[in-house]
This record gives C-alpha cells, sequence and structure tokens, in this order.
C-alpha cells in the first residue's frame, strides 16, 4: 500500500481530473445553450397569428417531435406557470474553471505560474496577480457598456477587443506562456459570467416582478441584456481555444502569445459572423470563410517566429534553487534521477529538440537543468514513476529499475 507521501500528489491528480471533467461538461452545456439561443432568436418568423407582445415565432423539429417556439420582448401578459431558467450553466463553468485554476496553477505556482525570467515573484504575489487581474475586466468593460457607448455596439466591441489584446500583453510581461493564455481565457470566461450574473438575470427578474406586479415591464432590459449575451456569443470561440491551449505548446511558448491570442480572437468574429448571418436568414457571408483561413495561416507563422529571449532562458542553470526545488534537488537518488530524465527525456523537453517530429518541448517543459527537474517533480513522479505515460510508447526504453529510482527519490525528498 502506498504510505501518504505518495499518495497525497496521486489524489491530487485525480482530483485535477474530476474538476477539469467537471468544467468540461458544463462548459459544453453553456456553450450549447448559448449558441441554441443565439440561433433561435435569429431564427424567428413575424406570423399573422402572434400574440401580443410576441416579436417572432419559429417551428423546430427535433427527436422525433414538433417544437413551436414563440419570443416575447418584454413579457407575456400572464406569467406562466413554469418557467426555466438558463444560469447554472454558466455559473457552475466559471466556478469549477476557477477551482481547476486554484488546483492546477495556484497549487503548481511555481511550475506552471511562475516565470523568473519575466518577473521574481513570490507565491503568494504570484497569487494575488493572478486572482486580482481577473476582475479588472469586468469593470472596465461594464463601465464602458453603461456608458453612451452602448448605442454603439459595434465600436463597444472594438475596445473589448482592445482590452483583451492589452492584457494579452500584460499577462505576457509577467507569467509563463503557459499561464498566460489560461488566464486570458480565464479573464474572458470572467467578463462573460458575470454579463450573466450581474446583467442578464438581474433584468429578467425585473421583468418577471413587474409582470407579477401587474405592472408594463420597460423593454430597455431586455435590450441591455441581449447586448451582453450577443458579446457573449462572440467570445465562446477564443474562450475554447484558450482553454485548450495548455496542451499545445506551439501557441503558448511562443513569446508571442498574446499576439496570436488576439488573431483567435478575431477568427471568433468571422467565425461566428458566418453562423449568425445565416441563421437570420441574410445569406452566407463566404468572405468569412478565407478570412479566417488567413488568421489562422498568421497565427501558424507567429508560432513559429524565434523567441527573442530564449538566450536567457538557456540562463537557468545558473539561478538559484527556491526551497522547494532545493527539497528534490538534495534528496536522495537525486544525481542517479538526473541522469535518468537526461538521458531518456531530454531529447524531447529541451529548448532544441532533438527527436525528430518534436518542434517544440511536450507541455512547454524542459529538462536540461536540475532546477528544471527538481521543480518538475511531480510531474515525473506521476508520468514516468508511478506510471508509464512517458516516455510516449516508451520509445527511448525507460527501464523499470529507472522508473523505481524516480518514486524512491520522490517519496525520499516528500518525506524530507
Amino acid at each position: 500500500m502506498l504510505d501518504f507521501d505518495l499518495l497525497q500528489p496521486l489524489v491530487w491528480s485525480w482530483l485535477e481530473f474530476a474538476i477539469r471533467w467537471l468544467h468540461l461538461i458544463t462548459a459544453m452545456a453553456w456553450i450549447g445553450s448559448s449558441f441554441y439561443f443565439i440561433a433561435l432568436d435569429l431564427g424567428l418568423r413575424k406570423a399573422p397569428d402572434l400574440p401580443v407582445g410576441a416579436h417572432g415565432e419559429e417551428w423546430q423539429v427535433h427527436g422525433g417531435g414538433f417544437y413551436h417556439i414563440r419570443k416575447f420582448l418584454v413579457a407575456p401578459e400572464a406569467m406562466p406557470e413554469h418557467l426555466i431558467w438558463f444560469k447554472w450553466e454558466s455559473y457552475t463553468t466559471w466556478l469549477s474553471g476557477a477551482a481547476l485554476l486554484m488546483v492546477t496553477y495556484w497549487a503548481g505556482a511555481e511550475l506552471f505560474l511562475i516565470d523568473s525570467a519575466k518577473m521574481e515573484l513570490e507565491v503568494w504575489q504570484a497569487i494575488l496577480v493572478s486572482a486580482g487581474s481577473l476582475t479588472i475586466g469586468w469593470i472596465v468593460y461594464d463601465f464602458l457598456c453603461k456608458s453612451k457607448l452602448d448605442e454603439k455596439p459595434t465600436f463597444l466591441m472594438v475596445l473589448l477587443f482592445i482590452l483583451l489584446v492589452v492584457m494579452g500583453w500584460g499577462y505576457n510581461e509577467v507569467f509563463t506562456g503557459r499561464a498566460v493564455l489560461l488566464h486570458l481565457g480565464a479573464f474572458t470566461a470572467t467578463i462573460m459570467t458575470a454579463n450573466v450574473f450581474f446583467i442578464i438575470m438581474p433584468n429578467q427578474r425585473i421583468v418577471v416582478a413587474d409582470l407579477k406586479a401587474g405592472r408594463v415591464p420597460d423593454a430597455k432590459y431586455g435590450k441591455i441584456a441581449k447586448l451582453r449575451s450577443t458579446h457573449n456569443n462572440y467570445l465562446t470561440l477564443p474562450v475554447i481555444f484558450l482553454m485548450l491551449s495548455n496542451h499545445y505548446p506551439l501557441a503558448f511558448a511562443s513569446p508571442y502569445n498574446w499576439v496570436i491570442a488576439a488573431l483567435v480572437f478575431l477568427m471568433g468574429v468571422t467565425i461566428r459572423h458566418y453562423f449568425n448571418s445565416k441563421h437570420a436568414g441574410k445569406g452566407h457571408p463566404i468572405w468569412t470563410i478565407p478570412a479566417t483561413i488567413v488568421l489562422f495561416i498568421a497565427v501558424i507563422w507567429i508560432s513559429l517566429l524565434p523567441a527573442e529571449h530564449l538566450g536567457e532562458e538557456m540562463e537557468e542553470s545558473s539561478r538559484p534553487l527556491s526551497s522547494s526545488e532545493q527539497k528534490f534537488a538534495s534528496a536522495d537518488g537525486f544525481e542517479e534521477v538526473s541522469d535518468i530524465i537526461m538521458s531518456r527525456c531530454s531529447m524531447c523537453h529541451a529548448r532544441e529538440t532533438a527527436w525528430d517530429g518534436i518542434g517544440v518541448a511536450p507541455r512547454g517543459l524542459y529538462l536540461e537543468h536540475e532546477g528544471e527537474i527538481a521543480r518538475a517533480a511531480q510531474l515525473i513522479f506521476l508520468n514516468a514513476g508511478v506510471t508509464n505515460a512517458m516516455p510516449p510508447a516508451n520509445v527511448t526504453y525507460m527501464e523499470p529499475e529507472e522508473r523505481r529510482a524516480i518514486v524512491k527519490w520522490f517519496t525520499a525528498a516528500s518525506k524530507g
């Protein structure tokens, strides 16, 4: 039976997996309902027999049955007995994402969050920047939406784009590349969920309360909610890209990752514009297809540009080890494990990879110096010690004895 020192990282890994699974499920539910209602709203048609206050209707077929749907711009004359609210998909997606941020990036700040080549931060300082930055976007964005700019939706969208680009650049000045895109995704998702929690849902509650009290609801609440919902619609696809980005070093490990993110936001606009126009019956804006392809080619080209600060990164070995890194570097068996990692892993996990077909270190993880090996101790333990996930397909022939040596070293360091 595994002792507590070995069990703890295993349980933590499963906790991360469970939260990630929940995050994915709720994100699918939120995105699915968002896309559905945008398409439904754009596809509404006028009909001669619409009741008073109805804006349009649509007939749909699914699952062997027909659905007759009508939309009221403000509210129907009488409150329905059964009213379904769509909100928990958004809330649970954000909450599970926040939990995943804490478990992965805050708990693993020394490995995944802090880049000492960019800024020397203590763990608590990095966490404070991470948490505090997520609120900035909402405050600025909400201020802009509540100004007179709400009458200029296109200009407002341009300002939102500029805000996102500036935040992406700012994150890249502080955090690791992997954390840059993840935080930009969390930053955007915070704006989207705050739209639901602070604007869309309260406005709907006001309308319901007026209806129950026999008052005529003000149409402005529906107009405001629709503006925020439309913004969420255009931000959805980029957020998905940013969620997935941590699996692709070509996206996050580039020094121009914030530029890549900016182009992805533009792709989100071109793709959604095509489908929004199609659902609204305004034809198929074919120009969006080549525009999206050109943007994606630009993303690929930018990802291949050389890193100007590569020389600085190569100085990693000269930096002093943190107390956490020192614990693993001074543990019994570290010298043997270092030799194992250098011979079995460093040809891929290097700034200049030596394995055919591997252009960038997997996950952007470098294992060329003792500080990097010590910092990645838990990942090495999980992927090459207690499991044989790495090297993939055991292409470098890591022996069982070598895996046992990794487990023995990690155990000694954990107990120490």
